[in-house]
């Protein structure tokens, strides 16, 4: 990958490193995607850091709550009745974990997050105060400060026919190196109930994507996607 592509897919293009407090994972000349690759080993050495082999629980936690090894909850977690936290994960401070929300491994939260109802994550960078909370899908993704998915999202993380994923910009094509990559959504992006955001997607600042969009490639910041459907209505006829 050229400079000029590191430079255009900067981290500093769609998220303010001022809102979280793992700002480590992104490094000058690398597009934003690198982090994800680096999640992993940054958790282990972090985690273990802090709590050798077991977790660290503040916050409320729910008896009927799962948290497994390697967990940290910051001062103010939530962690409501079936939900499964497995580590690691990094959770910060004042995040609610709904009940149902799946945590499978390698995740970070800043403060203030919402992880929702029967939502499922892993591999993942949240900053402070996402909001993810209901039926969505998070792998191999980082969202913005303030992003917001609307129930039923899915950020889509593996190409049907399991090759590297390759970030579409018009007509310019780069390879991410990598073969697992969801999406990176931009600080406050509002994304509407009932989208797909395709595999290597990155979403720009501010930008708003309505109800039932089938997102793929670059969109640049500050812009809607509209979605305008077309319907029929019939006089029904005969017995039913």
């Amino acid at each position: 990958m050229g400079d000029g592509a590191a430079g255009r897919f900067a981290a500093a293009e769609f998220l303010d490193l001022g809102h979280t407090e793992h700002g480590d994972l992104f490094a000058a000349g690398e597009p934003v995607w690198a982090a994800i690759a680096k999640i992993g080993d940054y958790l282990a050495t972090k985690v273990e850091g802090v709590a050798s082999i077991d977790s660290v629980r503040n916050g409320e936690i729910s008896a009927g709550a799962v948290i497994g090894e390697r967990v940290y909850l910051a001062d103010g977690v939530k962690v409501e009745p079936g939900a499964v936290v497995e580590g690691p994960a990094w959770i910060g401070e004042n995040c609610t974990i709904r009940s149902g929300a799946y945590l499978r491994g390698n995740v970070i939260a800043g403060a203030g997050c919402v992880l929702g109802h029967s939502s499922e994550f892993k591999n993942c960078l949240l900053f402070d105060a996402c909001q993810v909370p209901h039926f969505n899908y998070v792998g191999d993704s980082i969202l913005g400060y303030r992003a917001h998915l609307g129930a039923g999202v899915i950020l889509s993380n593996v190409r049907l026919d399991k090759s590297e994923i390759v970030v579409r910009d018009g007509a310019t094509r780069v390879g991410s190196g990598l073969k697992k990559f969801g999406a990176v959504i931009g600080d406050g992006v509002e994304i509407g109930c009932n989208s797909v955001i395709n595999p290597g997607s990155l979403i720009g600042r501010g930008s708003v994507l309505y109800p039932g969009t089938h997102w793929s490639g670059v969109l640049a910041a500050g812009q809607t996607v509209k979605v305008r459907q077309v319907q029929e209505i019939v006089a029904q006829r005969g017995d039913r």
